[in-house]
């Protein structure tokens, strides 16, 4: 027979991890509508002192060089490690409330960026 603790701590796990998941969605997706307009406030600026003449921009160097850029941030994100080590079974499990939390809060995420 299961306590009624353990329903209230699984239920706190998910009505909390869906909460903070839509604060961090909410936040994450401010961040990037700012960063999005410094880059192109940025690239507006660039391609205006061009126009004017006042700096000589090589566009093909600057995808090159933002395409390896690129390419190195994927990679690095691939070859984190600890994700290839095998990982005990015990610490996995339901009880420590692992799966209903991150569950709920990627859920929160999501509702939190859809709805920034």
């Amino acid at each position: 027979m299961t306590d009624v603790g353990e329903f209230s701590q699984i239920g706190f796990a998910i009505g909390g991890g869906f909460f903070a998941g839509i604060l961090i969605g909410y936040a994450l997706k401010k961040v990037v509508k700012v960063v999005a307009v410094v880059v192109g406030l940025f690239f507006a600026g660039l391609a205006y002192l061009q126009y004017q003449q006042i700096i000589d921009i090589k566009w093909a160097k600057l995808q090159a060089v933002s395409q390896n850029t690129v390419i190195t941030v994927a990679d690095a994100t691939t070859h984190i490690t600890g994700f290839g080590a095998s990982h005990d079974v015990s610490a996995l499990a339901i009880s420590n409330l692992g799966i209903p939390l991150t569950g709920s809060m990627s859920m929160g995420i999501a509702v939190g960026f859809m709805k920034g």
